[in-house]
This record gives C-alpha cells, sequence and structure tokens, in this order.
C-alpha cells in the first residue's frame, strides 16, 4: 500500500444523501402504496403516508444512505485509508441531519454537507420483500443542493484535490449544473469521471440531462434492467447486455477523453465490461437464498468496492471482484452496511 498521505481525497462523491427507512413488509403493503418490487421511484402524494407507517413497524431500521453516499462509505471501508474519501450533498438543519452527520464520520469519510435551513433531512422508504428491495425517495433537503455550494473554496477544494469523482444519475434530478462543472474540470484537469444509471426513470425521464454529460464519463455503471431502458429509449432495439454495453461505451467523447468503459452488473449473472470494442464478463459471487438478507444497496456496494481498487490503479479484473465481493457482504445485512473490516485480497 503507498503511502496515505498520496490518498488523500483521491475520491469525492457528489449526490443525494437520504436517510433509509428500512422494514420488512408483505406484498399486501406494496399493493397499498402502488409500489412494484424491486423499483427505485421517486416519491408521489400518494407515497407520503407509508414513511410513518414504516416508522411504526417494529422491525424497522433508519441507516444513512442514499446512492453515491453509499458508494463512497463502501469504498472508503475497502480501502482503510484515513481521509481517502469525500462527499457533497444537501441535508436538512434536523435530527435525520445530526444522524448523517455522525455516520458519515464513523465511516471515515470527509463530508461538506449543505445544510437547508427550511427542508428535512431526505429520506428513502426501503420496503424489503423477500430480500428484494423497493425504493421510494422523498428527496427534501437532498433536491435543494446548488452550485453556489460547490463553488465555495472549500468544497471547490475537494474537487481540486480528488482525482476520481462519482457521481450517480439521481443527482441529475437535482443539480445538473453542478454535475456539469465537475464534468468540465475532471476533463481539463485530465481525471477520472465516473457515473450511474442509476434507475430507469432517470433514462427516460432525464434523458437530456444524461446526454449532456455522458461523453464526459470516463466509467458508466449500471443494471441490466437500466441497460435495456437506456437502450430502449434510444431506438436500439436489442436487449442482450452486451451489445448494449459495448454501444454506451461507443457513444461520443468530449475532447480529451481517451475512452468509456461500461460496467453493466445482472444480479446473480455474470458482470458484463465494455472496453475497447470488446466485452468481458466476470462470474460473480453466488450467494444461497438463505444468506440473503436484502438487496438494498448491492449496486452500490459494488460501484464501492470497484472504486477501491480504481483508485489506486489496480486492473479492471481486480475492480470487478471487489465490486462483486462488496456487494456479497451487503446483501448479508441489513441495508447498506458493513462489518468492521473488510476480508478482501
Amino acid at each position: 500500500m503507498a503511502a496515505s498521505s498520496s490518498y488523500e481525497g483521491v475520491l469525492l462523491g457528489m449526490g443525494n444523501p437520504l436517510l433509509d427507512i428500512s422494514a420488512v413488509v408483505d406484498d399486501a403493503f406494496l399493493a397499498k402504496y402502488d409500489i412494484k418490487l424491486n423499483d427505485a421511484i421517486l416519491a408521489e402524494e400518494k407515497h407520503l403516508p407509508m414513511y410513518d407507517e414504516l416508522a411504526s413497524k417494529s422491525n424497522v431500521e433508519y441507516i444513512a444512505g442514499g446512492a453515491t453516499q453509499n458508494s463512497i462509505r463502501v469504498a472508503q471501508w475497502m480501502l482503510r485509508i484515513p481521509g481517502a474519501t469525500s462527499y457533497m450533498g444537501c441535508i436538512g438543519k434536523d435530527k435525520f441531519g445530526e444522524e448523517m452527520k455522525k455516520n458519515a464520520q464513523a465511516a471515515g469519510v470527509t463530508a461538506h454537507y449543505y445544510e437547508d435551513e427550511a427542508a428535512p433531512t431526505g429520506t428513502c422508504a426501503v420496503c424489503v420483500v423477500g430480500g428484494e428491495r423497493s425504493l421510494i425517495a422523498n428527496l427534501s433537503a437532498a433536491n435543494c443542493y446548488k452550485s453556489e455550494h460547490l463553488k465555495r473554496p472549500e468544497n471547490w477544494a475537494l474537487v481540486e484535490k480528488a482525482k476520481y469523482i462519482y457521481i450517480a444519475g439521481f443527482f441529475l434530478t437535482v443539480s445538473p449544473d453542478s454535475i456539469q462543472l465537475v464534468a468540465e474540470h475532471a476533463a481539463a484537469n485530465n481525471k477520472v469521471f465516473l457515473m450511474n444509471l442509476s434507475a430507469p426513470f432517470i433514462c427516460e425521464f432525464f434523458r437530456d440531462a444524461q446526454e449532456k454529460v455522458l461523453p464526459y464519463v470516463d466509467y458508466i455503471f449500471g443494471n441490466e434492467t437500466e441497460a435495456k431502458i437506456f437502450a430502449k429509449v434510444r431506438g436500439w432495439e436489442t436487449e442482450n447486455i452486451e451489445e448494449i454495453a459495448l454501444k454506451i461505451s461507443q457513444l461520443p467523447l468530449a475532447s480529451g477523453k481517451q475512452k468509456r468503459i461500461a460496467v453493466i452488473t445482472q444480479g446473480a449473472d455474470p458482470v458484463v465490461v465494455a472496453e475497447d470494442g470488446k466485452v468481458k464478463t466476470f462470474p460473480v459471487i453466488l450467494l444461497p437464498k438463505e444468506k440473503l438478507v436484502d438487496t438494498n444497496g448491492a449496486g452500490d456496494a459494488f460501484v464501492g468496492g470497484f472504486l477501491s481498487q480504481l483508485v489506486q490503479e489496480k486492473s479492471i479484473e481486480d475492480c470487478v471482484r471487489a465490486g462483486c465481493y462488496a456487494a456479497n457482504v451487503i446483501i448479508q445485512r441489513p441495508g447498506c452496511t458493513y462489518p468492521e473490516k473488510p476480508d478482501f485480497n
């Protein structure tokens, strides 16, 4: 391992910090609130009473979440280097916000939160049925992030310091101008910029914002459902994940960018990596069904594990192996949580 000082602030994440309110529910609960299993959506009026109902359940757990923050926390856990990661997003000035700050600190992540005076900290309802999860995000304060915060010298310093910058697609609904600033900075300074397709609704309804930033993206992550929707809205007329990954990797690049690598996960099926006009697949670590606790955070953990090796300039094989390891750990625990130390070599 190289000296830890050279890794200070090497990885920066920006996104929507949300407190996960997680509980095991039944099909009737999903039906009541019109939720599909394995979905990831933004809350509508009809979902709002659900948060209190979840909170009243005896098995409820509160876990600091939000896709990008999960990935950064997992990367920090895998890296074991103090101060290697940092994170920005918007929280409220409230109990949940304080909880979030404590959690980031405990995880060893340097968090610079923008604190909104009016809106409460965002929450995400995590409804678990048979180990599978559905996510309904009530962004609240997370939706209030402004690029003014990013431009403050003490925050922009995190951007300057970072060599790798990761932003989940969910942030496209909040602050596309912040993403653009960081993406252009990465291109101009030969840094690695990474994004995630994040959810079918992002690929479908935020296509323009996604399209604008894609040329700057060096690594794009996604799962098979998102990849298929991404292809469908572009009229690609294929559901073959390897073909789709290849096409995504070959979309136009901004000047100064050499190439794009597309990494698509498929649950228990192999991870697909498209690079330089070629596709490779990597098997995942299979888990017996009885060991599965919940899939919440699996994709985020995969990215976190992947990033932990990428910032150390390890091979794509090692990055994928670390991603699979982290995802395997997380699905055996509630939410995006992990044991004290990783057991990865």
